[in-house]
């Protein structure tokens, strides 16, 4: 067991130095020297706790070095992460600042368009759940879309924010890599981007069973979030700031879901949730309900339909 720990705490150390450390280039050189010199040392030092005491000064050092890195605003991002949301509240209204609406011509290939939405709290509805996979079934990234009456709906996607020519790395997502990024976006935007323009994805869009006083709830959580966060940037990680894990933080204590490990296996999320009656089924099994859940085709009859939205639900169960 003592190994294991040793084993598992090297590794991080490894790849702590070799993403996030400040040299650049030479970041992988380092890494493989300090793995050569922690065997040395630790094969040097006698006794054990000789060896532990070493071990944990090591450790301490790299710990300490790797929190003292700050996430920040102030970086050359990528366009369509270019611009931090924000809202002002005023009583029953919302002002949604920077709200993107891109217009795509492919996924790499389109026109940031940032947007301000008003929104009246006393007419939110509801919300739906879009869950999006690009490869494994085990792994998805969540959407929530917010429906108001009268109204477009309005999507939150928690989301890595990179730099220009940047892109996303699954080990360096357990580091220091990238910064979090709350994206508030048309469906048009955000949903459509993956139903139409990129290839590979799949979107499956479920109605949930929150009535007008939780999605309110809900929205606000978001908002409350994402006004945060554009004065306290925060990193993202792959673990415990993911974009599924986050919308259970934001959440008081009192008021989350049980921890399950589908929050991290998120591609099974939806499963999860099918189980605590947070969908609407209709009677269905899960399995009759996510065929009918996708929405691709549908999407993809639409292309750039300003009636988006009602297309891809209009043969919901």
């Amino acid at each position: 067991m003592l190994g294991l720990v040793l084993l598992l705490t090297a590794a991080w150390e490894i790849g702590a130095i070799c993403f996030d450390a400040p040299l650049g280039a030479a970041n992988t050189v380092a890494a493989i020297m300090f793995g050569i010199m922690l065997i040395v040392v630790l094969a040097a030092a006698r006794p054990v706790k000789m060896m532990l005491a070493v071990w944990a000064g090591i450790f301490g050092i790299v710990v300490l070095t790797w929190l003292s890195q700050n996430p920040r605003e102030d970086r050359r991002w990528q366009p369509d992460v270019a611009q931090t949301a924000w809202a002002d509240i005023q009583g029953d209204t919302v002002t949604l600042h920077n709200v993107r609406n891109c217009d795509y011509r492919t996924e790499g290939d389109y026109t940031p368009r940032w947007e301000a939405r008003t929104v009246q709290l006393s007419k939110l509805t509801g919300f739906d759940l879009a869950i999006c996979y690009w490869g494994s079934p085990w792994l998805a990234h969540p959407i929530l879309s917010f429906q108001f009456e009268g109204a477009a709906p309005v999507c939150f996607s928690i989301e890595t924010r990179k730099e220009v020519g940047e892109s996303y790395s699954a080990l360096g997502g357990l580091y220091r890599q990238f910064e979090l990024v709350y994206v508030v976006a048309d469906e048009r935007d955000v949903l459509r981007l993956r139903t139409n323009i990129r290839t590979g994805e799949d979107v499956y869009l479920y109605r949930t069973t929150a009535n007008a006083d939780e999605a309110r709830e809900r929205f606000l959580e978001y908002v409350n979030a994402l006004n945060t966060l554009k004065h306290q940037p925060r990193w993202y990680n792959a673990i415990s700031t993911n974009c599924t894990t986050t919308i259970r933080a934001q959440r008081s204590q009192a008021k989350r879901l049980a921890w399950d490990w589908r929050f991290l296996l998120n591609g099974k999320a939806d499963e999860m949730l099918f189980e605590q009656g947070v969908l609407v089924t209709h009677g269905m099994s899960f399995t009759d309900l996510k065929r009918h859940a996708l929405i691709n085709l549908k999407a993809k009859r639409t292309q750039k339909s300003e009636d988006y939205s009602r297309v891809i639900r209009a043969t919901d169960p």
